[in-house]
């Protein structure tokens, strides 16, 4: 694993969106006053005509983006993903997703890591949200690699799409010279025989850490990384469940309707195998520091390392 600093993805949403300005002329950027969080201030700092605040108004920036986008201009919608996924579902349902325009949306600031923001910020529930809506892709990139990488692919994809990010610094982990990010396909981090550990987002680190102390023991853990929810590797999945026998999932997400309800569903059409969903558990989230929260919750290296341990017995 590289030693470089910690970015978090919106930081790389922010930079990704002002590095491609230029090479997509019809790309343009809308917040709902939040362009400091989001970090799209930097592609408004470049690009100041090309976006748009839209005020505290999250479903009325849907309804914009969806009429830019049958002009010919290619969205990015951007708030918090408690506010994009959260309170304009409705307009991306029916505004976005039902007429399948090329709208993309980044929702920031997800999961428990938001921290002392607490439970109503924590969205532990966009996965299942956008995941329902036909014909909408779902990405949660685990570092500024792919953060960046999942950006470009959205613009180049024809169609909604929305991007899950961060606010908490993640570490690189995709900085291998054969990473090669497409949407719909995961990739091996380490090759294992006795369990398959797959994750998402910032659990994909944590899932290489359990494996490290897994592999201290004995144990031989398969880790993937699952950067498109939908749609999902599921050739990828069956197979490494197939060798190993036993999968565990791993996400910043309710365990419900998210990577490991994706993940389960693929492996009872084709390779029924046991399978173990590390998450929130039907619970909300609370407010104290990221570390805190995904230690509580058991999604650090050492949580997913003795949620295995458990599994296995």
């Amino acid at each position: 694993m590289s030693e470089v600093k910690k970015i978090a993805t919106r930081e790389s949403y922010g930079n990704a969106l002002a590095e491609l300005g230029d090479e997509f002329p019809n790309l343009v950027v809308l917040d709902a006053d939040l362009a400091a969080s989001t970090k799209t201030a930097v592609f408004q700092k470049k690009f100041p005509e090309r976006h748009i605040d839209c005020g505290i108004a999250e479903c009325n920036m849907m309804g914009i983006a969806a009429g830019l986008a049958t002009t010919g201009k290619i969205p990015f919608v951007s708030s918090f993903a408690m506010f994009a996924a959260g309170r304009a579902f409705e307009q991306v349902r029916n505004s976005v997703g039902y007429p399948h325009l090329n709208v993309k949306i980044g929702g920031t600031h997800a999961g428990i890591t938001v921290g002392e923001d607490g439970a109503s910020h924590q969205c532990n529930e966009d996965f299942a949200l956008m995941s329902v809506i036909p014909g909408m892709v779902v990405m949660c990139p685990a570092d500024d690699i792919e953060a960046k990488a999942c950006v470009r692919a959205a613009l180049e994809h024809e169609g909604p799409v929305y991007i899950r990010f961060g606010r908490a610094a993640c570490s690189i982990i995709n900085d291998r010279p054969d990473y090669k990010f497409e949407i719909g396909k995961g990739s091996v981090i380490k090759e294992g025989t006795d369990v398959t550990i797959i994750a998402t987002g910032i659990c994909v680190d944590s899932a290489i850490g359990a494996a490290e102390k897994l592999a201290a023991d004995g144990i031989s853990a398969e880790v993937i990384n699952i950067c498109t929810i939908k749609p999902l590797d599921k050739e990828l999945v069956i197979a490494s469940a197939k060798k190993t026998g036993k999968v565990v999932t791993v996400e910043e997400h309710s365990v419900i309707g998210g990577l490991g309800s994706a993940v389960s569903d693929a492996l009872s059409e084709s390779a029924p195998t046991p399978v173990k969903k590390l998450g929130m558990q039907d619970k909300y989230g609370e407010s104290g520091t990221a570390g805190e929260l995904v230690h509580k919750y058991g999604l650090d290296a050492d949580g997913v390392y003795a949620s295995v341990k458990e599994f296995l017995k």
